[in-house]
């Protein structure tokens, strides 16, 4: 089982601009043994079983259908919505997305540590409310649901990397 651990998010996060902003931000990171660029990180994060019983949920929900040719399209950068989440920034080494709601968000990042070693970051974010004269705040079913959260976001980051571990690049 991958080690993940909780780490600050790095300076150069896209996720940043919602840490600044006052919202909620999470980062899980992993070291896997072999190079990985975005493309193959995203793609196994979005297929993998734990995964798929999200989008099996958000289809049951939301009417969200989702497939795996989709998943990696939107890897590769071809489509900019996947599921529930569209692209609200890339780069070369990031995505950030946000969910259909705007209440949600979530955060890729490969950083190469060696000629044959990746860190692999995953985060969320949670936007905050806000009203005139209040300062920033999660709403109360969200600030529920954060620990199960966490722990979920350990598992799905987890499975991704076991399956960029089992298969070659993709």
């Amino acid at each position: 089982m991958p080690i993940i651990e909780r780490e600050p998010l790095p300076d150069d996060a896209l996720l940043q601009r919602h840490a600044r902003h006052g919202d909620y931000t999470d980062c899980f990171a992993t070291t896997i043994a072999r190079a990985v660029d975005l493309e193959a990180f995203v793609s196994a994060f979005y297929t993998t079983h734990v995964f798929k019983l999200e989008r099996a949920i958000l289809r049951a929900t939301i009417g969200r259908r989702s497939t795996d040719a989709e998943a990696a399209a939107f890897a590769r950068g071809e489509r900019d919505a996947f599921a529930a989440w569209t692209v609200v920034a890339r780069g070369p080494d990031q995505l950030l997305t946000r969910d259909v709601s705007g209440h949600t968000g979530s955060w890729f990042q490969v950083e190469s540590t060696g000629a044959a070693s990746t860190r692999l970051r995953f985060g969320s974010t949670i936007i905050a409310r806000r009203r005139d004269g209040e300062p920033p705040r999660i709403g109360t079913g969200f600030r529920a649901l954060l620990g199960f959260h966490v722990v979920y976001s350990r598992v799905l980051l987890a499975a991704a990397a076991r399956r960029l571990g089992a298969h070659g690049r993709r």
